[in-house]
């Protein structure tokens, strides 16, 4: 199944009123659980790069084009995203090497900055077939938009995505990045009212947090883009460190990371099929 459109993936789950799971990759093992996951439940997935992932690996070219070559030999639809990018400069690297979304974070900038610098980027992508999510407000901290009380306005989603042609609007609606316990509160209303606003697809950040009924629930309001990254992290390392406590004297990697990549595999498997409901 060759490399496919984020926008093959999304606006059809859009339509279908259907959740598509966008899972982070840190390392290798990671892009190749998420794709076995897709592939043993047989839908489609995306492929998550973060700003921040980028730093560690020292450039994007490494984790990106081992994350596109995973998606191309893939049997089910993959797409590569770019995600929480602040800077223009790796946007365009992302679109040169053939991602085919980004989503760009200038959600720090006030507003009519925050505008003007999303239209750039969104028009910049366009031109090369390139599909763009922004959000509004400061849904990428580790508090910001997700604070207790802080919610994404509909009347100002609306105008910003008009204002930016974005392709998909990340929203705050109760969850938070980062956690470690699935006990997110959402607020579904806003999420119906999101829904009927905005015309792009809308995406849920931190949804790690989010347990299995709510984020079927959160489909059902009107998400379609799912992002989850540290539930898997958090199942990767537990596995990881079963296998080092079971074998101290272990000394090739592959013998923890394997056991770790299969669990990622299978709960992404399981998470697809949920955000699916199949």
């Amino acid at each position: 199944m060759p490399l496919t459109s984020t926008d093959d993936i999304v606006g059809p789950a859009r339509a279908n009123t259907s959740g598509v799971g966008a899972f982070n990759v840190v390392q290798l093992e990671h892009a190749e659980a998420i794709v076995a996951g897709a592939e043993l439940a047989q839908l489609p997935v995306i492929l998550q790069v973060s700003e921040n992932t980028v730093r560690y690996h020292g450039g994007l070219a490494p984790i990106g084009l081992a994350s596109l070559a995973v998606a191309r030999a893939a049997d089910v639809p993959v797409a590569v995203h770019l995600d929480h990018a602040e800077s223009p400069g790796l946007v365009r690297e992302a679109v040169d090497l053939g991602f085919t979304s980004v989503m760009f974070d200038a959600s720090k900038l006030p507003y009519d900055e925050n505008v003007a610098a999303t239209r750039e980027v969104t028009d910049h992508c366009h031109r090369a077939g390139v599909w763009v999510e922004a959000e509004l407000g400061e849904v990428g901290g580790k508090d910001g938009a997700h604070a207790p009380g802080v919610r994404t306005d509909p009347d100002e989603a609306r105008a910003f995505a008009a204002a930016t042609a974005v392709d998909a609007l990340a929203v705050a609606v109760g969850s938070s990045h980062a956690m470690l316990t699935r006990d997110a509160v959402l607020d579904f209303e806003l999420i119906t009212r999101l829904r009927e606003a905005v015309p792009v697809p809308l995406v849920l950040h931190g949804s790690s947090g989010v347990g299995d009924t709510d984020l079927g629930k959160a489909v059902t309001a009107g998400m379609t883009k799912v992002n989850i990254s540290t539930h898997l992290n958090k199942l990767f390392t537990c596995t990881v460190r079963e296998r080092l406590e079971a074998s101290p004297d272990v000394a090739d990697p592959r013998k923890y990371l394997g056991p770790a990549r299969d669990a990622v595999a299978s709960e992404v498997a399981r998470l697809l099929g949920v955000l699916a409901g199949v």
